[in-house]
């Protein structure tokens, strides 16, 4: 039986938090320490489109040169984020908005949190809250004082609310600029897709299915204790500012709605189960996207030999395409076919113009498998490569750690086991395994460096 949740400012906090979009700060020095809180996903074709999605905003925003990383999160919620120069989007955002512009609205707001300095400009706002408050406090504890001395109950009583509604007021001076900051990113996300020719009724209909969300919630939400406007005020600012725009009806290049299908298929099938990628499928059906969804599925759940025939089909329809090829290198990985894995892997390679980190580390793990000294020579050549474009990839650490331990290379081994723990946050061991590399290593040569590099590393204290 379906139950509404009670009207509570906590329950419908708790419903606003899973739809919104903005700006947060974090203490982390890399997205692999930071993602020690954050469930973070690795996917080349994911990344690639999402990348595609954001360079033209970012273009348009004056951000192309500032290194933005963009970093997807394994929740099933729509939301999206922003810490230091790292853009978080929820695979649960990529998966329900229908169409590109969907999520290149929420990509738009995003960099105009990044564009605007709201990160910085919030904590500013936090040490003046802070300082409202202790103010407030030490008043307030004066006033308790004085109240004592004088045996005023009163006045006592004034000081304990005095220090009480600081805290309130700083809290809610606080909510107040973030709900300003929010707004500013709306108008600024729309002047990004007027400059790129794009439509901004995504940003609109995503905001629509916020009010949708929120209304069936039942929730009751006092809208000054949320940190986002609410979205029937986003929503009217927004309808504004959208039927001015040339662009309003400007629709989605069916090569990038494509792209985005198959996307939201492969994120379906990997992350949300059978029953949930059939649904979709169903809705795509007599698609390139529904014939790769089913691809895959046949792969995770069915057969190998039939998935490998629909994925060779699909291959003939886009010779081009590096992601058939990679699922191609996956079936044949689980069907024990570890050098023709390796073979449809480079091809992946081949073909990518994104230059993926991911796809060179996936052929140096097939020809792992293979198990021939010549064969571990390549795979560390390969993961090296994926690495050299990837240097977060702290799993493509472990494998480059395997391969270097079964060649005999110890202290390769040890560092690269160095280098996952460093890039997975994970600091006292990455210094441990340093140490123990260096101990095998001829001082001042590049690998010993390196080691020492880790060594010395101090994590920042700052807010970045």
């Amino acid at each position: 039986m379906l139950s509404r949740p009670r009207s509570t400012i906590a329950q419908a906090a708790r419903v606003f938090a899973t739809l919104s979009l903005g700006v947060t700060v974090a203490m982390a020095s890399s997205v692999s320490a930071f993602a020690q809180n954050v469930p973070v996903v690795r996917d080349a074709e994911i990344e690639a489109l999402v990348r595609d999605y954001a360079r033209p905003i970012f273009r348009a925003a004056g951000l192309a040169n500032d290194g933005i990383d963009i970093v997807l999160v394994n929740d099933q919620s729509f939301n999206a984020f922003v810490t230091g120069r790292r853009l978080f989007i929820n695979t649960g955002a990529l998966m329900t908005a229908e169409t590109p512009n969907e999520i290149i609205g929420v990509i738009a707001h995003e960099a105009g949190h990044i564009a605007g300095g709201h990160q910085q400009k919030l904590r500013d706002q936090l040490e003046r809250a802070k300082t409202m408050a202790v103010i407030a406090t030490l008043l307030g504890a004066g006033a308790i004082v004085a109240g004592a001395t004088t045996s005023s109950r009163g006045l006592a009583g004034a000081g304990m609310g005095m220090a009480a509604g600081g805290g309130e007021m700083a809290q809610r001076s606080i909510l107040a600029y973030q709900r300003t900051e929010e707004m500013t990113a709306d108008r600024s996300a729309i002047t990004y897709l007027n400059a790129t020719g794009q439509s901004g009724m995504g940003m609109l209909k995503t905001f629509r299915r916020f009010q949708t969300a929120l209304s069936l919630s039942g929730a009751q939400v006092d809208p000054y204790r949320i940190s986002h406007p609410m979205p029937q005020d986003r929503i009217a600012n927004l309808e504004v500012l959208v039927k001015q725009d040339p662009n309003v009806d400007r629709p989605d290049p069916p090569a990038l709605q494509q792209r985005h299908d198959m996307m939201r298929v492969k994120i379906a099938v990997y992350m949300e189960g059978q029953a949930a990628a059939s649904r979709l499928m169903r809705k795509m059906q007599g698609t390139l996207a529904a014939q790769y969804g089913d691809a895959q599925s046949t792969y995770l759940f069915g057969n190998i030999a039939a998935a490998l025939a629909k994925t060779n089909a699909l291959i003939k329809a886009q010779p081009k395409n590096p992601y058939f090829q990679e699922l191609r290198g996956d079936i044949l990985m689980k069907a024990n076919k570890p050098k023709e894995a390796a073979d449809a892997y480079a091809k992946a390679v081949s073909l990518d113009s994104a230059r993926s980190g991911l796809l060179p580390v996936s052929v140096g793990q097939a020809l792992m498998a293979v198990g021939t000294p010549d064969s571990l020579k390549k795979a560390v050549v390969q993961i090296n490569n994926g690495l050299g474009r990837d240097k977060e990839n702290s799993a493509g650490y472990r494998y480059l750690a395997q391969a270097y331990g079964e060649l005999g290379d110890i202290p390769g081994a040890e560092l690269a086991t160095a280098e996952s723990h460093f890039y997975s946050g994970n600091y006292k061991d990455a210094k441990i395994f340093a140490m123990r590399a260096q101990q095998q290593m001829k001082r001042g040569e590049p690998r010993w460096l390196r080691a020492q590099d880790i060594i010395n590393y101090k994590p920042s204290t700052k807010i970045k």
